[in-house]
């Protein structure tokens, strides 16, 4: 049987521990975002109860700073970003199935449209954010150099390197590791650029799923903008 595992950090370090509220505001918004959509108001609904339900354990785990994860926790983490991934990778096949025959009228599919874009963001930043390095946790309870191989390489990353390099050197700087804005950062770049802008994707998995969003938001701005040529002509 698997052991389980659970980490804490030190109450001297709990400063470098990484606060919780960024990633909740960020989802608040993108649940919100859901239940005011009109389109396939029940499916989003079972969507919103599944997401809270797998969210409420994490958050009382660690309600303001991620400070301890066990294997449990750490599982239902990443398969909960995989789930918010999936359900907007549905809701936006959906979207583009409406986009094409031209079912739903125009102002609102537009409306939906930017709902499934901004959900996109959120999502794929959670999941970015929940995979690089061994996740929030992790990058918040182990020194720099003892955590695991990076996902995504940060332009502060260089400039922390270089700093660690000298001996006796000590400095925020030295000690850097990319936080929730960072990845949404990353995710709201991916989705308008289409393609990695100043952070760039080390392993396969993150080039698989940087690829998948890029694709989607490039398939999705161009249908929209199609069909709000059709309606505006």
């Amino acid at each position: 049987m698997a052991t389980q595992r659970s980490r804490a950090i030190p109450a001297e370090m709990s400063r470098r521990a990484e606060a919780r509220w960024p990633a909740f505001v960020s989802l608040i918004v993108m649940l919100v975002l859901y239940a005011l959509t009109p389109t396939e108001f029940v499916p989003r609904l079972v969507l919103i109860g599944i997401a809270v339900l797998m969210f409420l354990p994490l958050i009382i785990l660690n309600p303001h700073r991620l400070t301890r994860e066990t294997s449990w926790s750490r599982w239902l983490s990443v398969s909960f970003a995989l789930v918010l991934v999936a359900g907007n990778l549905v809701d936006m096949g959906s979207l583009i199935v409406d986009l094409v025959s031209g079912s739903t009228g125009g102002y609102r599919i537009l409306l939906t449209a930017l709902q499934v874009w901004a959900a996109s963001i959120v999502a794929f930043a959670i999941v970015y954010w929940e995979l690089d390095r061994g996740g929030p946790v992790s990058r918040g309870t182990q020194p720099r150099h003892k955590l695991g191989r990076p996902d995504f390489k940060f332009v502060q990353d260089d400039d922390a390197d270089s700093v660690t390099e000298v001996k006796n050197q000590s400095s925020e700087l030295a000690d850097w590791r990319p936080g929730f804005i960072d990845y949404l950062y990353l995710s709201l770049t991916n989705m308008t650029a289409f393609s990695p802008t100043d952070t760039m994707p080390l392993s396969a998995r993150a080039k698989i799923f940087m690829g998948v969003q890029s694709v989607c938001g490039f398939i999705l701005l161009a249908l929209v903008i199609a069909r709000s040529v059709n309606i505006l002509a």
